[in-house]
């Protein structure tokens, strides 16, 4: 299947202000783009790029005084099949883990697992090792939090989504990710598209979507707590230990968002 993905975001900037921009498709799916995701601005200005840490592709600009338009309109080529299950999926113990997973046991800014050790094992601590647990998880995850735009606030942790039991999709991830590491279990926050294909409608808004990704068995599997169903289209842009390693745009100064909007459609015929 093929998807038209892309987004528009507009901004009103009252000075000059650098910015970093992680709005790119993650290297492990630019194989399957029919065309370059490639930002366009407008005004144009330069614009200059390099990996972080997590081999994420960051964009860097310096935006005019004014209004700024920053979009992307592009083809993603995907197998239309639906997100993995893999339930005999065991999990590995930390001292066979190889060295890369490590940093996704520790605790994070919006991921305090270590606040959540003995809540973690209290319920979670009866469930099978491996893939059942990670799923039980995500199950408690998504029964726990109600979802709301209206509840959105960047700066709410794991712990916080807990105690407050609202939140938005990036909670979901972060409770659970936050939950899988102080059960020992690597856990990898993701952010992308996910296309409505396969949902009935009516469907909601295109947004950008939060999910993440536990080491199981050797590899990374994705789950996503705040739909807890595997889904069909999902296009990973970043990775990070939480929200705060992947940001779409991160600015130094003040700044208005004035228009936001995503797209990830299904469209007919090859690209």
């Amino acid at each position: 299947m093929n998807l038209r993905v892309g987004y528009e975001l507009q901004y009103e900037f009252p000075q000059p202000t650098p910015a970093i921009l992680m709005l790119n498709v993650h290297f492990t799916r630019v194989s399957d783009l029919a065309m370059p995701d490639s930002i366009v601005v407008s005004p144009s200005v330069p614009i200059s790029g390099y990996r972080d840490g997590f081999g994420n592709w960051c964009s860097r600009l310096v935006a005019p005084t004014g209004r700024m338009l920053i979009s992307a309109n592009f083809v993603v080529r995907d197998t239309g099949r639906p997100d993995p299950v893999v339930p005999d999926a065991q999990q590995v113990r930390v001292e066979e883990l190889p060295e890369e997973a490590l940093v996704f046991l520790l605790a994070s800014r919006f991921c305090d697992s270590d606040r959540m050790l003995d809540l973690a094992w209290t319920l979670f601590g009866a469930t099978a090792p491996g893939w059942a647990r990670v799923q039980a998880v995500c199950d408690f995850a998504h029964q726990h939090i109600t979802f709301g735009y209206e509840h959105a606030r960047v700066t709410r942790t794991a712990s916080e989504a807990y105690e407050e039991r609202r939140g938005v999709c990036r909670d979901f991830a972060h409770l659970a990710v936050a939950f899988c590491r102080a059960l020992n279990i690597p856990a990898r926050y993701c952010t992308g598209y996910l296309s409505d294909a396969g949902t009935p409608p009516p469907h909601p808004p295109g947004d950008f979507a939060a999910w993440f990704e536990a080491y199981l068995g050797g590899h990374w599997h994705v789950f996503d707590p705040r739909n807890n169903v595997p889904r069909i289209g999902r296009i990973l842009m970043a990775r990070g230990r939480d929200a705060a390693d992947v940001a779409m745009t991160t600015t130094f100064g003040p700044n208005t968002l004035q228009g936001f909007r995503v797209w990830a459609d299904e469209i007919a015929g090859s690209a």
